[in-house]
């Protein structure tokens, strides 16, 4: 499970190289926002504007590299963008901070052209710490938190803090003693 959790939620530099982990339904999210790559079917089939068809979809088009990847399908299902945004405030594919495109920081509800720049500019983001306090001058806490939940910041479990590790959802005083323990971790596969 603790593997699982891992290799859903850190991105591991080992060797040089930047392996990232796929992002999983909580991973750094804010409450009630499911991740569209790993819901259920019947979490998809109660997000607004969505069919059966665009649930079977979904599901068989999972998983979704990028939010981009999603909002392509959903756009080829008749759904307008409105529509799209919609399904986006219940449900989406989270974006690493440090990589994200501008494409998909458009597609997060409320995020627009200047928060493209902003999440640029700050790069590389390693805490949320930075990330409430750099987005937050711009359009404060509350807002600030409505944008961090459709994102991630990528973390190396090899030098990641006790602080760090406790942003993983679910992380406990023993979860951080098992990371720590299994330490140094030469791949993803090893998370």
């Amino acid at each position: 499970m603790l593997r699982n959790a891992l290799r859903s939620i850190v991105t591991v530099t080992a060797l040089g190289l930047g392996l990232a982990f796929a992002s999983p339904a909580s991973a750094q999210v804010g409450k009630g926002l499911i991740d569209l790559n790993s819901a259920p079917e019947t979490e998809l089939a109660a997000l607004p504007n969505v069919t059966p068809a665009i649930v079977k979809g979904l599901l068989e088009k999972r998983p979704f590299a990028t939010i981009v990847d999603a909002n392509t399908y959903l756009m080829s299902q008749s759904l307008t963008a409105d529509q799209a945004t919609e399904i986006y405030r219940k449900a989406f594919v989270h974006v690493n901070l440090n990589t994200a495109t501008g494409e998909e920081i458009l597609l997060i509800p409320g995020a627009g052209k200047r928060m493209v720049r902003e999440f640029a500019e700050y790069r590389p983001w390693k805490t949320w710490a930075q990330f409430d306090r750099e987005i937050g001058k711009y359009v404060g806490a509350d807002a600030t938190a409505k944008l961090a939940q459709y994102t991630f910041i990528p973390m190396n479990p090899n030098t990641a803090s006790d602080a760090d590790l406790m942003t993983i959802p679910g992380a406990n005083a023993t979860t951080i003693a098992t990371i720590k323990k299994g330490r140094p971790y030469a791949s993803a596969a090893a998370a």
